[in-house]
């Protein structure tokens, strides 16, 4: 009988993690590769760190630059699968941009930046790979990640708020289509992380002080944080997992 263990194994799958050249992204690319993963990493910054830490893995690592605020820098991405970039298996849609402003002072260009960011291009990239799935039978897994914000409301972030509330409705929408073909789709939380999206709560002292009192473990999440979750979802161990939304936050739901 095979180890339980085994079932977390990623050896001869091919994820794809976007926003990948630092913090979460590359965290994450780093975890799926020492679970035996290849990686695709996309990003529209450096990604030769992310690279070396999955090759550190004793794994290939495909770089790609392409922004997804830009439907054409995204449109080659598409278009790379099946020639530069082989088809995923493990679509990990991380890539994401946060803007801060006062409600009534909030600019619609903020707003269709990041929706078109952290919404329209997760939906554009999660379609074009599950119709490839659906039509060669194959099974896939797709793990969005959401945020505490896909829960609650916040201040100053109208249009990331509105993007991670619709993407936790995307998962679940998602997992009830194709569930059936064998593919999942579930999404990962992350809490208060110190990555450069919390550069600016976390240099404000008296925000900073705020957000800790409430996180039961007492300090910020470290990108590493997420390494053990994107692991699992990606797996054969999650295999009757659909619909999910796995908040990683130091219990700061719970609170």
């Amino acid at each position: 009988m095979a180890s339980v263990l085994d079932r977390f194994r990623l050896e001869g799958r091919t994820a794809l993690v976007t926003g990948a050249s630092r913090g979460l992204g590359a965290s994450m690319a780093g975890a799926l590769a020492q679970a035996g993963a290849d990686v695709i990493v996309v990003a529209r910054g450096d990604l030769s760190a992310t690279c070396r830490l999955v090759e550190a893995a004793g794994r290939k690592a495909w770089p790609f630059a392409a922004d997804q605020a830009s439907r054409a820098s995204l449109d080659r991405l598409l278009g790379a699968f099946g020639g530069a970039l082989p088809w995923p298996d493990i679509v990990v849609n991380n890539g994401g941009t946060i803007r801060r402003a006062a409600f009534t002072e909030f600019s619609l260009t903020d707003w269709d930046e990041v929706i078109e960011t952290n919404l329209t291009s997760v939906f554009r990239l999660s379609q074009r790979v599950a119709r490839r799935w659906v039509e060669e039978k194959r099974r896939g897994t797709i793990i969005h990640v959401a945020s505490m914000l896909s829960f609650q409301g916040g201040i100053r972030v109208a249009s990331y708020t509105a993007a991670k509330s619709a993407l936790a409705g995307l998962t679940r929408i998602m997992a009830n289509e194709l569930a059936p073909h064998g593919i999942n789709v579930n999404a990962i939380a992350p809490g208060y992380m110190a990555t450069d999206n919390t550069a600016q709560l976390r240099a404000d002292a008296a925000r900073s002080e705020q957000i800790l009192a409430r996180i039961p473990a007492g300090r910020w999440g470290e990108p590493d944080d997420l390494a053990g979750a994107v692991v699992f979802l990606a797996s054969p161990a999650a295999a009757y997992v659909h619909g999910h939304i796995l908040a990683v936050d130091g219990g700061w739901l719970a609170r």
